[in-house]
């Protein structure tokens, strides 16, 4: 299983494979969202002084691990 690990403190997330490489980073994470679609969404600002975010990745819940970082 895959582990999206989110930063809280520094805005970030990571994507890591199960070997712990990493697949994908995403900054100016404002939040990661578990959808009812069985999804973690990754919704990002496109810019930091935004005040709104996109949804910019979906992993499914079934397949990944999610740890939440300070």
């Amino acid at each position: 299983m895959d582990t999206l690990r989110f930063n809280t403190t520094t805005k970030t997330v990571t994507l890591l494979s199960e070997q712990s490489q990493i697949l994908k980073t995403f900054d100016n994470v404002s939040t990661v969202k578990c959808s009812e679609l069985g999804f973690y969404e990754v919704f990002q600002r496109p810019s930091p002084e935004a005040s709104s975010s996109l949804p910019v990745f979906r992993a499914p819940i079934a397949n990944t691990y999610m740890s939440i970082e300070q």
